[in-house]
């Protein structure tokens, strides 16, 4: 049965796009549906303001009258200019095990980025590293946090029959919340603490209290993240919308900053509470009553996710991350967490992966991102 491949430029056609994968993973136990009101704000160019500075095209694939795929081609040029290069971004690709449909959305996308001047593709990779990004290649029976992708391992399969290879590897480490901290954190804590410094560690128990920070923290991020694989710094509107998306979900608690004494951020570290379960109970609908199981999975999860952390050149290696960390144990420890998930380390950033190991954590997820030459 022909197979028709659709841009999306209607109302009509993005309702199919969003929801899409609610069809394909009905049955996947460990797939979290999208905040669907976040989706919409997402997938927005008039909203989401990470499309002023990339060319992007969404595509869906209808077979006997019927959306059965779709995929999303991104031209991030900020980045391309950066860093000298020519890739068109692929990224939320969903389809079923149909190598027919998979095949001519990556097709679709590959030949409108060579219509563009593009010379290879990557993927799974959205606008930034901070969009969920690689297709998981371990850890398929794992429970998936937010911000992450899930995928059936046939999505790994027909890719790689299309050639696409390694670009690289992201890991998940488990790492489980101790009864008493490790020597050496109890170490670096009383050097700390021992010694003068202008530094003020800030905590929080209002969102309030945090909104006079949020493009603080973004500016040093945009700064410390500057080298980081995939990663296009925020432009301040860009800053508001990332707050606007994930602060109501993080209790502030889960936020440590140390400031100066001009009150300018030098480090920070973001948790959030694992809100999985409850974005399936409410099926990704919080309104009318859907942010109660949402609220409630968060009080109750015995998680932690780790989700951005930072610290400005100057005061790295003076043990402000163990600080942050030890503070964040402790609060983990108040709301009954147990566990923290990493999210998405880089397989080289050998600095965060000891730190994790050192805390004796484990990887239980690897996701990849694919390149291929076009």
């Amino acid at each position: 049965m022909a197979v028709e491949i659709k841009e999306v430029t209607t109302k009509k056609l993005m309702r199919e796009f969003i929801h899409l994968p609610a069809r394909i993973h009905q049955n996947h136990s460990n797939w979290v549906p999208p905040i669907y009101l976040d989706e919409w704000t997402y997938f927005n160019p008039k909203k989401n303001r990470a499309f002023d500075h990339c060319t992007t095209v969404l595509y869906v694939a209808v077979k006997a009258g019927e959306v059965v795929g779709r995929i999303m081609g991104i031209i991030s040029h900020q980045y391309n200019e950066t860093h000298k290069i020519n890739d068109v971004r692929f990224c939320y690709l969903e389809t079923f095990n149909d190598a027919e449909v998979f095949n001519l959305l990556i097709e679709s996308v590959s030949n409108w980025a060579k219509n563009n001047g593009m010379k290879r593709m990557v993927g799974p990779l959205g606008f930034s590293d901070k969009d969920p990004q690689g297709w998981l290649i371990d850890g398929y029976d794992q429970p998936i946090v937010i911000a992450t992708n899930c995928n059936f391992p046939y999505m790994n399969a027909l890719l790689e029959n299309l050639t696409f290879t390694k670009e690289i590897d992201l890991v998940v480490y488990r790492v489980l919340i101790p009864d008493e901290l490790p020597e050496f954190y109890k170490s670096i804590y009383k050097r700390f603490t021992g010694r003068e410094n202008d530094l003020i560690l800030k905590e929080f128990t209002k969102r309030s209290q945090v909104k006079p920070y949020i493009r603080k923290v973004l500016t040093l991020l945009n700064e410390t993240f500057a080298g980081i694989y995939g990663f296009v710094p925020f432009t301040l509107k860009e800053m508001d919308d990332f707050a606007n998306r994930y602060l109501y979900l993080i209790n502030p608690r889960f936020i440590k900053i140390f400031i100066d004494k001009n009150d300018q951020v030098v480090s920070f570290l973001v948790a959030m509470s694992d809100i999985s379960e409850g974005i399936k109970k409410s099926k990704g609908y919080l309104l009318p009553w859907g942010f109660i199981p949402v609220l409630t999975a968060g009080r109750k999860s015995k998680q932690l996710n780790l989700l951005l952390g930072g610290i400005s050149p100057e005061y790295q290696g003076k043990g402000l991350d163990v600080m942050m960390g030890i503070k964040l144990i402790e609060s983990a420890k108040k709301a009954g967490k147990v566990v923290i998930d990493s999210h998405l380390e880089l397989e080289t950033n050998v600095k965060v992966r000891a730190e994790m190991e050192k805390m004796g954590g484990q990887v239980y997820k690897r996701y990849r991102i694919y390149q291929k030459v076009l």
